[in-house]
């Protein structure tokens, strides 16, 4: 019982971890609640399902609030990584460079449409939070497209050298595939709000109901969960 806590007190001490956290229960709490509110047929919506939507949105406001101070550690990331000199292959270095602008371009957008909801800035919101999902769904699909050649790039590497490799090598390889699906799997549910939110008329934009959204949320949330556990456990991810 008391390395359970352990980790829980751990993770929560950490901006990373207390964002996973609460990103769950959101996402949690819409899923459940919209399928209480789908499943109950009637204009009105269960108590229940009012109360765990109404939680859902606070905690995505208060998420929203606390990524007003992620500029900066973006932004170090992003010149720490340049150009990408150490990257091997030239298509996970551009990918990655330009999922790195999305990623720094998408704070600023989002702060402008928060502001401008909270009345700080005189400007029309909906025009920034089109803008800044477009952004998240753009660097979505440029880390989806690079974890796809890195994992052609790994199983060509592990055809080539097939009872070469010494073990521990392969299995760093095996454990950095199953990185790279995951990564894959989590970034396929956020694009795919991401494309829900997004002003009516592209694709599905608008036409998810609550639970999937929730629902898609949540997967995407585990995965991050286990990646964070199975890294601070194996270092292997």
């Amino acid at each position: 019982m008391a390395a359970p806590l352990c980790g829980l007190v751990s993770a929560l001490e950490t901006c990373r971890g207390r964002d996973r956290l609460m990103r769950t229960l959101c996402y949690g709490c819409q899923l459940v609640g919209g399928a209480v509110a789908a499943a109950r047929q009637g204009p009105a919506e269960p108590p229940l399902a009012q109360s765990l939507l109404a939680a859902s949105a606070q905690l995505s406001q208060c998420r929203t609030v606390l990524r007003l101070f992620d500029g900066p550690a973006m932004l170090s990331h992003t010149r720490h990584y340049g150009l990408g000199p150490t990257e091997e292959d030239a298509v996970v270095r551009w990918l990655s460079v330009l999922g790195n602008v999305a990623d720094q371009l998408y704070y600023p957008c989002e702060h402008v449409a928060w502001a401008a909801d909270a009345g700080v800035l005189r400007a029309r919101s909906r025009r920034w939070w089109a803008l800044s999902t477009a952004l998240w769904g753009l660097s979505l699909l440029l880390g989806i497209l690079r974890s796809l050649r890195i994992l052609s790039r790994l199983r060509r590497r592990m055809r080539a050298r097939t009872g070469e490799s010494p073990q521990e090598r392969l299995k760093r390889m095996k454990a950095q595939m199953k990185s790279e699906v995951l990564s894959i799997l989590s970034s396929m549910a956020d694009l795919s709000n991401a494309i829900h939110w997004l002003p009516p008329g592209f694709l599905w934009a608008g036409r998810f109901p609550p639970w999937l959204v929730g629902l898609m949320g949540t997967i995407s949330s585990l995965v991050g969960v286990y990646q964070t556990y199975v890294g601070e456990n194996a270092g292997t991810v």
